[in-house]
């Protein structure tokens, strides 16, 4: 079957048209997979992110019904994710019936009113706050009647919210502390703002203004600090605010209308390094600081001057271990140069200076040595070390450190002391040798009546053991057990006695004692400087020995001399009797009653007399110093003219000075007077005196001799003095000085005699004789006795 052409022309453009629908379907078909596929993916994106929001969406409808994720069962503790209203409430889990309730009437205002809710839930059994948005939902979500509810977790963000109320409120009682901290703060505060000015003061500000209230400081801009150097207190709490740092001033403030000095400081607050919001101020009195301080330098001046005084060698040393000051004798011992005390040298390098000049002590490890010397400065308490340089000098060296971090250093010479004690001991050595070899036995008591020291001699004096001495027992306890070693066992509280007198009053006593075995002993206690009392006992068992035999001998003397003055007187009396014949014979013959005698008879006759004046004056005077050695030499009183006495005797004696070739001269006084005496004994004293002067002159001295006989008075007493230009006599003046008598010569029984007839008026006898020289002779007669 043919078709025609123009059938065949709509089949091919019916073919044609298929196909192009076809194709069109095709690729219609292909776009909608396309954005099916596109919607699908973005289906699955807002899916996504609605699981990953912090939020879950949850419709429920007019029914009641809910479209949620599962997501919703796990934040309220449900098994599985609700499908309705009613099981959002479950047992121990889910809401509670209050909440679930509530959130009923939210859903039940929002279908109604279409008012949205907010609402915070908390499921049961868990810490879990969830905070639900509520409003109507859009028409292409949920239809008409639903509700969309947006649900959060807020746990997290209630835990922070509550510690960041917490925080604010410890930050708001910090600040309240802080508040009142600084209103009770003694010292001016204040708080400036950007503009800078005063925005808070605090009480002692006011008062240091003497301003009526905080309020009145800043509303009358009242500055505490006062403009100086140009720059008053804002620009300084610019200057603060500019560089970022605290700034300080000391400056002279005025405080309830007192000068004082202040330290102000300025200090920029600016949270974690922002900008800055303000400028805080304090002001602090230093006055009483800068016055210590001044005190504390004049101080400090005043101490290293009394230092530089002392003779110890001292050395500061400051936190960091240099030099900070050294005295004049420190500079000296250790040989320290200026420079090193002016740059503050280390002590550890002036350890090292000290040992190259000597100044340290020989060690075997110098480095350990050296650091354990560093060490001082760290050491709790004071070091103290005695140092023995090479050049033999001994230093006592004392450490100490100071509070901030130094040290002290003394160092003191004690090579004087080292030897003046190695002389003490060589002393004590040599005072123990002594005392133990001394005669005298010798035993020292303190001021408590405590034996201190004693001798080996006072040990075995008392017959004591060693050990008994060792105790030092009291001086009671001592000599009360050796009662027994003396004769008269009661004289031991007389030795206990002087020892307290020596110890407690200060006095000087002694005393004599005898043993039980004959010996006797003189003691004696003796204040010594130091408090303590020196007990000396000395034997004098000899020397009583002696004395007894010297008493015995002593008593046959006397009476030897009592023999001999009785022989003496007896043989005066008789020489006596036969001389008065003797002159009385002569007298006679001189009277012419044998005859007249020739010139020669009569020469001899007067030689007689004259030999028996002579032997009669010398019977006299042996009689008299007989009557004088016994005590029974009488005198008779009777008124005597001393010169017509004197004028006498120089006349007598005249014509033995020119036989003598002696020239004898008189210078009597004329007022001499009358004294109460024996006028034949005074002329037969001045006639010896005047007799023995011319006979000791003459044989010495051929030519020029002379003789003065000198007497002169007052109102008490005459002076009669005989001198002579002769050769002395020094043994009879010895002799007379004694109270001996110089012989049998007749100078010495003159000057003996004279002696005696001066003491028995009552006079003084005074002798001085010169060798080479003469011979003076002075006798002072009182006028009564």
């Amino acid at each position: 079957m043919t078709l025609s052409s123009g059938a065949l022309f709509a089949l091919g453009l019916f073919v044609a048209l298929w196909l192009l629908a076809g194709l069109w379907a095709v690729g219609r078909g292909i776009a909608m997979q396309r954005r099916a596929a596109f919607v699908a993916g973005q289906g699955e994106r807002l899916a996504s992110l609605v699981e990953a929001s912090p939020q879950l969406p949850v419709i429920v409808r007019a029914d009641w019904r809910i479209e949620a994720s599962e997501k919703l069962g796990r934040w309220l503790g449900l098994a599985q994710g609700p499908r309705n209203f009613d099981e959002l409430r479950g047992l121990g889990s889910g809401l509670d019936p209050d909440g679930h309730d509530a959130l009923r009437q939210a859903i039940l205002g929002a279908q109604r009113g279409a008012k949205p809710f907010t609402l915070s839930l908390k499921p049961q059994g868990s810490e879990r706050t969830i905070i639900l948005h509520g409003a109507p939902a859009p028409q292409a979500v949920g239809g008409p009647g639903s509700v969309l509810l947006w649900l959060s977790d807020a746990t997290d963000g209630q835990h922070a919210l509550a510690q960041a109320r917490s925080e604010r409120d410890e930050a708001m009682a910090a600040f309240e502390a802080l508040s009142g901290l600084i209103e009770a703060a003694p010292f001016p505060m204040w708080f400036r703002g950007t503009d800078l000015n005063l925005a808070l003061v605090n009480g002692a500000y006011v008062r240091a203004v003497e301003a009526k209230s905080a309020v009145a400081v800043i509303d009358g801009g009242i500055e505490l600090c006062e403009t100086v150097a140009g720059v008053s207190a804002a620009e300084a709490a610019d200057e603060a605010r500019i560089a970022g740092a605290a700034q300080v001033r000391t400056i002279p403030v005025t405080i309830e209308g007192e000068r004082r000095i202040m330290r102000v400081v300025d200090v920029p607050l600016a949270p974690t390094g922002g900008r800055v919001i303000g400028i805080a101020g304090y002001a602090i009195d230093i006055q009483e600081l800068e016055s210590e301080r001044g005190a504390h330098r004049r101080f400090v001046d005043t101490q290293r001057e009394l230092l530089d005084r002392l003779s110890a060698a001292v050395a500061q040393f400051g936190p960091d271990q240099g030099l900070s000051f050294a005295n004049l004798p420190f500079r000296r011992l250790f040989g320290l140069e200026a420079e090193e005390v002016a740059e503050a040298a280390p002590f550890a390098r002036l350890l090292d200076a000290w040992r190259e000049r000597g100044r340290t002590p020989e060690v075997r490890n110098y480095p350990e040595w050296r650091q354990a010397h560093v060490d001082w400065f760290a050491q709790p308490g004071a070091s103290e070390e005695d140092w023995l340089l090479r050049d033999g000098t001994h230093l006592h060296v004392v450490a100490q450190p100071t509070p901030d971090g130094g040290l002290l250093l003394i160092a003191e010479d004690k090579t004087e002391q080292v030897q003046l004690a190695g002389a003490r001991d060589t002393l004590l050595r040599v005072r123990t040798a002594t005392f133990d070899n001394l005669f005298e036995a010798i035993a020292v008591f303190a001021p408590d009546g405590r034996l201190h020291l004693w001798n080996q001699r006072f040990r075995r004096l008392w017959g004591i053991d060693e050990a008994t001495l060792a105790a030092h027992p009291r001086v009671d306890v001592l000599m009360g057990g050796l009662a027994d070693r003396l004769v008269k066992p009661n004289q031991i509280s007389i030795v206990q006695e002087v020892i307290r007198a020596a110890t407690l009053e200060r006095q000087q006593r002694g005393g004599e004692i005898g043993f039980a075995d004959g010996r006797y002993f003189d003691f004696a206690s003796i204040p010594l400087p130091d408090g303590n009392a020196l007990l000396i006992m000395l034997d004098i068992t000899p020397s009583r020995k002696m004395e007894g035999a010297l008493r015995e001998r002593n008593e046959a003397l006397e009476a030897a001399d009592k023999v001999k003055t009785a022989f003496l007187s007896r043989m005066s009396y008789e020489l006596r009797t036969p001389l008065t014949s003797i002159g009385g014979f002569g007298e006679m013959l001189q009277a012419g009653y044998a005859g007249k005698l020739s010139e020669q008879q009569q020469g001899y006759v007067n030689a007689i007399m004259d030999s028996v004046g002579v032997l009669g004056r010398q019977i006299d005077n042996v009689l008299d110093l007989a009557q004088g050695e016994a005590g029974s030499l009488v005198v008779e009183r009777a008124p005597v003219d001393v010169r017509q006495l004197l004028d006498r005797a120089l006349a007598d004696a005249q014509a033995l000075a020119a036989a003598e070739k002696v020239e004898l001269v008189g210078n009597i006084s004329p007022d001499l007077g009358r004294i109460d005496g024996d006028a034949p004994r005074l002329s037969r004293l001045v006639a010896g005196l005047l007799d023995n002067a011319v006979r000791y002159t003459a044989p010495a001295r051929k030519t020029d001799g002379r003789v003065l006989l000198h007497a002169t008075g007052d109102g008490r007493a005459v002076e009669i003095i005989v001198s002579d230009n002769g050769p002395g006599m020094p043994e009879a003046v010895a002799a007379v000085t004694r109270g001996q008598q110089a012989g049998t010569t007749s100078g010495g029984i003159g000057l003996a005699l004279a002696r005696q007839l001066v003491a028995a008026h009552g006079g003084t006898m005074e002798v001085v004789s010169e060798p080479g020289q003469g011979t003076l002779v002075r006798v002072s007669l009182p006028r009564r006795v």
